[in-house]
């Protein structure tokens, strides 16, 4: 019977927490210092991010604000992009980094990017971590042997959340390139900003990929306990 689970405490679980909250760490770190510096031009993230969709000829997206800290994020089925108070109101590179990224999104999906159409369909995929998890222990339990029908349902949801993680990536990398580009080259921030706005959304993009990181390891783990790699069958 599968030990359940000192070992998936000790080797996934703390050290994927320790590699998420570093992640975190950095793009809070990296957001802080470049929200307390203010873009020459005095532009807010909000009009920021419709300079952006103006550039890019999109006229049907609403930029809104939202509540709580970093929780800026574009919505393809409202066409909306919500920006938190600070990046919404403050005229700071990191607040035009953040809502240039948003736009990004938004150009993407006005563009018909063919990733952001993948991880649309991906998106039942994201949530099955911890029913997968559930899967394998009663699967265990009840069937008395580690691979069964019941624990590969699991392994295929946990493999689900790994490949929606590696769908988003090029995803989130693609919107900051745009925003990356589009800033300087209308004049919304200097060469010098956008090194500030660069290092932003490179410490955002790290949360990302420490993610997939996460759920790739994760079924790696499993896929190892159930003996299907690595030889080993935790019956």
């Amino acid at each position: 019977m599968l030990m359940m689970d000192w070992q998936h405490l000790l080797y996934v679980a703390l050290p994927m927490m320790a590699l998420l909250g570093l992640a975190q760490l950095w793009v809070s770190l990296a957001y802080r210092r470049w929200s307390r510096v203010r873009n020459r031009q005095g532009i807010t993230g909000a009009e920021a991010a419709m300079v952006v969709l103006r550039e890019a000829g999109i006229t049907d997206v609403r930029v809104e604000r939202s509540d709580g800290f970093l929780t800026d994020h574009y919505s393809p089925m409202e066409k909306v992009i919500r920006l938190s108070s600070a990046n919404y109101d403050q005229a700071t590179i990191a607040a035009v980094g953040v809502a240039a990224h948003e736009a990004g999104h938004a150009i993407q999906h006005a563009r018909a990017f063919f990733p952001v159409h993948l991880r649309t369909l991906a998106v039942p995929l994201a949530n099955g971590a911890s029913l997968g998890y559930l899967a394998i222990v009663i699967g265990i339990v009840l069937m008395g042997k580690a691979l069964n029908p019941i624990t590969l349902i699991g392994l295929l949801l946990i493999a689900g959340v790994a490949l929606f993680q590696l769908i988003n990536l090029p995803v989130e990398f693609d919107a900051s390139r745009r925003a990356l580009q589009v800033l300087p080259r209308i004049g919304i921030l200097s060469a010098e900003e956008t090194v500030g706005a660069r290092k932003v959304l490179t410490a955002a993009a790290m949360t990302y990929v420490a993610a997939t990181i996460a759920a790739l390891w994760e079924l790696v783990f499993w896929m190892m306990r159930l003996g299907l790699i690595g030889g080993r069958n935790d019956d």
